[in-house]
C-alpha cells in the first residue's frame, strides 16, 4: 500500500497528463469540450478513476464518453512516464458535479422564494387571541381605586364645606 501523500501526488500527476493528452494528442472528432475534474487512485496505485465534465448536450456527452473509451490505451501509454513500477489502469466517469450544483441552486432559489412568501404572510399576521396569552395574577388597581374613594369620603365631613358624594336627605 502506498503512502496517502504519494498517492495524492500521483493522482495530481495523472490528472495533468490526462488533460495534456486530451488537449494535444487525442485527435478524435467526437471529443467535446472536456474538463478533467478529479482523479482518484487506489491504495496500491494500480487503478485510477478519472472524473470529467463535458460542456454541451447529452449527445455530446455520449460521444465524448465513446471517444475517451477509444483513447484509453493511448492515454494509458502516456502514463508510463510517471516512473512507477506498474502503469495504472484507467476508468473514465462522467462527473455529476455540474448537474448537482445546478439542482442545488434551483432548490436554494425555491427556498428563497418560499421564505419571502412566509415573511410577507408573517408581516400581515395578527394574533388570534390576546397579544399576551399567558395568565397573569389579577391586578390590585381596582381595589386601590375603591380604597382611595373611601378614604376621601372619610376625611371630609359634611359640615367642612366639602361636598360629599352621597345625597343628603
Amino acid at each position: 500500500m502506498a503512502d496517502p501523500a504519494r498517492a495524492r501526488k500521483i493522482a495530481e500527476r495523472i490528472k495533468a497528463i490526462v488533460a495534456e493528452q486530451l488537449e494535444y494528442r487525442v485527435k478524435d472528432e467526437r471529443l467535446g469540450f472536456v474538463t478533467v475534474t478529479d482523479v482518484r487512485v487506489t491504495g496500491d496505485l494500480q487503478h485510477a478513476t478519472v472524473f470529467y465534465t463535458v460542456f454541451g448536450s447529452d449527445d455530446q456527452r455520449a460521444a465524448t464518453a465513446a471517444a475517451l473509451e477509444s483513447a484509453k490505451g493511448k492515454i494509458r501509454s502516456a502514463l508510463g512516464q510517471l516512473g512507477i513500477r506498474l502503469t495504472p489502469s484507467l476508468e473514465f466517469i462522467a462527473d455529476a458535479l455540474p448537474e448537482d450544483a445546478a439542482h442545488l441552486a434551483d432548490l436554494l432559489e425555491a427556498t428563497k422564494r418560499r421564505d419571502e412568501q412566509i415573511a410577507a404572510a408573517a408581516a400581515a399576521a395578527r394574533y388570534a387571541g390576546d397579544p399576551d396569552p399567558y395568565r397573569r395574577p389579577a391586578d390590585d388597581t381596582d381595589d386601590a381605586v375603591e380604597t382611595d374613594d373611601a378614604d376621601a369620603t372619610a376625611d371630609t365631613e359634611p359640615g367642612d364645606g366639602a361636598t360629599s358624594a352621597s345625597p343628603q336627605v
